[in-house]
């Protein structure tokens, strides 16, 4: 999401999504590891996703500044 537009804003570049009620879940792996390589911060949310999806493996430990 654009950091300037509204919370329900125009997504910049969809990465994937969530679906809890059939609990089912597509990420776009190299797009998503595209971004946090350009610094992007997950949500904690959005990294509890990413963590059980292990997409962290794929992505050197030192660039990932969580908080």
């Amino acid at each position: 999401m654009d950091v300037r537009s509204r919370r329900e804003g125009k997504d910049l570049r969809k990465v994937g999504f969530y679906d809890p009620m059939k609990n089912q879940t597509y990420l776009n792996v190299p797009v998503i590891l595209y971004f946090l390589e350009k610094g992007a911060q997950p949500t904690g949310t959005v990294q509890s996703l990413l963590k059980k999806a292990e997409v962290f493996k794929e992505f050197p430990s030192n660039q990932m500044k969580f908080n």
